[in-house]
């Protein structure tokens, strides 16, 4: 059984698949603080309401789409640290329905046995880390290159300031084996006009660096609107 705060159906918004019509399963719970999370209404483990795997995908069948998006909080780790009861036993189900498992994740626990199309890892920078809260993870760069040599992969870096450049090729440097076309710089913004005004920054050092430029196309639809 899981905790499930919403089930949508919008558009992909980031990543490789921007603009890809999805069906968004958000897990409650996340053990990190990340201060410019634009979901914080998912950080609490008992939040939503409880549904077995076979319940999910039954409400993921509501809409005619093979591509489905597994996202959080974090949807990986558990309560107590280890990854989520029933959360590989739900990526085979979605798989064996013939559906496109996309699992957004920080990176920060190594899961075996997932059944998933993409691998979203979303590192977390130190700007990420707030002073209320202490337990804003780093990166390991051990568990992030077992998951990128074991699932397919993206890299999506949450940049505020053109100084988090620096910090993204320390750590890609720890990673040996990684595509840089699968490295994607996205500009911090919970609302369109935090997209706006940092978005040309994001780009010029994405050609600087010759990484992807990672948009956030339900910001710019939707703004602040949730479930989007």
């Amino acid at each position: 059984m899981m905790r499930v705060i919403e089930i949508f159906y919008s558009l992909q918004g980031e990543g490789m698949l921007t603009g890809v019509p999805s069906v968004f399963v958000r897990l409650a719970g996340c053990p990190f603080r990340c201060r410019w999370c634009d979901t914080a209404y998912a950080w609490d483990y008992s939040a939503g309401e409880e549904l077995d795997p076979a319940a999910i995908v039954e409400r993921t069948g509501q809409w005619a789409c093979r591509f489905v998006v597994l996202t959080g909080g974090e949807p990986l780790i558990g309560l107590d640290g280890a990854v989520r009861p029933g959360f590989v036993d739900l990526t085979g189900c979605l798989k064996a329905l013939g559906k496109h498992v996309t699992i957004e994740t920080s990176g920060n626990l190594f899961v075996p046995d997932l059944t998933c199309d993409l691998l979203s890892i979303s590192p977390k920078l130190g700007h990420a880390t707030s002073p209320a809260f202490h337990q804003t993870p780093g990166c390991d760069p051990e568990t992030l290159c077992r998951l990128i040599a074991a699932y397919p992969y993206q890299l999506k870096f949450v940049i505020e300031s053109p100084q988090n450049i620096n910090e993204v090729r320390g750590l890609l440097r720890q990673l040996p084996s990684v595509d840089p076309d699968c490295v994607l710089l996205m500009p911090q913004a919970g609302t369109r006009e935090e997209l706006r005004a940092k978005a040309t920054m994001v780009a010029e050092l994405c050609k600087e660096a010759g990484f992807r430029f990672c948009d956030r196309l339900h910001i710019g639809l939707w703004d602040t609107l949730r479930g989007r």
